[in-house]
């Protein structure tokens, strides 16, 4: 019947998410941000280094106003 196959996608389905949450925890608990910037592209690592150098070395945290210097 129809619902053979239940098991055998919920297994499909677990198999293709474990990836992705493998990848948040792991970038949470080593870099401390969920979510890892990538740098290939010239204005991006631009943007980086403009980040790190406002927020002291954090680059993953949003500056506000008052990182902004005087």
């Amino acid at each position: 019947m129809w619902y053979e196959i239940l098991p055998s996608y919920a297994i499909m389905t677990i198999a293709m998410a474990i990836p992705g949450y493998a990848m948040y925890y792991s970038n949470k608990a080593v870099l401390g941000n969920p979510h890892k910037r990538e740098l290939r592209y010239r204005w991006d690592r631009h943007l980086y280094m403009r980040d790190a150098r406002l927020t002291n070395n954090r680059p993953y945290e949003a500056p506000g106003l008052e990182a902004i210097p005087d």
